[in-house]
């Protein structure tokens, strides 16, 4: 089982951390940082990273919510988004998670002001489910997937404090340095349907993003890359 730790902050570029086989991750990140330091929705972001794709590598084609064909499907799955390179594709699912916080960011300024989404523990189970999903949308030898999450909730990069009851999404926690592995349970394996299980070990490396006034304007993000499918040859 292969370890595939974000790498972000390392300066290290492997083949597997990269979008459609071009650009870095990292680099597409800096100039987000810069251009959009807040988004006011998960949709938000999602335009925003597409654009910027396309400014720092025009051969790469950006198209929104593809319809995915996989043979275990119960209904109809989409992906948010899928990077289409010359010789390689990614497939990126995005969560932006936030708690409240009302200012002004960016250049020119732009007015935000965001609520309170769900709960920490719902945050989690969506960001390791988009982990299984791309590992299950990862059906060509030619693409990778990104699991990307951006967020001002400091809940889901801080560790639980010692000696703390255990919480029903305790397999699922994202904090810094931990790693994801195998069969997640939930509440212990009380509740199945929750349940997700997991190909890949993912090491969890969260990295700054922006740094606004005032109380919940620290904005940090997670990314996890997944294989691509190996070549039946």
């Amino acid at each position: 089982m292969q370890d595939r730790s974000a790498e972000q902050g390392s300066g290290a570029v492997t083949p597997g951390s990269l979008i459609a086989g071009e650009v870095p991750l990292a680099e597409i990140m800096a100039r987000l940082q810069q251009d959009r330091p807040v988004f006011h929705s998960e949709a938000d972001l999602q335009h925003s990273f597409a654009r910027v794709l396309w400014e720092l590598a025009p051969k790469i084609q950006s198209r929104l919510e593809v319809r995915q064909h996989v043979p275990d499907a119960t209904g109809r799955e989409y992906l948010d988004l899928l990077c289409i390179g010359p010789s390689a594709r990614t497939a990126i699912e995005f969560k932006y998670f936030t708690t409240q916080w009302t200012g002004t960011a960016g250049k020119p300024p732009e007015e935000y002001a965001l609520k309170s989404h769900d709960a920490d523990d719902v945050a989690r189970l969506g960001f390791v489910s988009d982990i299984a999903r791309l590992e299950r949308f990862g059906n060509r030898p030619d693409q990778n997937g990104l699991a990307l999450l951006i967020t001002n909730e400091p809940g889901l990069w801080t560790p639980p404090k010692e000696g703390s009851k255990p919480t029903r999404d305790r397999d699922f926690r994202l904090h810094e340095g931990r790693t994801v592995t195998g069969q997640l349970l939930w509440g212990g394996g009380d509740y199945k349907p929750n349940a997700r299980t997991l190909r890949g070990s993912y090491s969890l490396n969260w990295q700054p993003y922006s740094l606004q006034d005032g109380p919940g304007g620290e904005f940090r993000y997670i990314a996890v890359f997944t294989d691509p499918e190996p070549s039946q040859d």
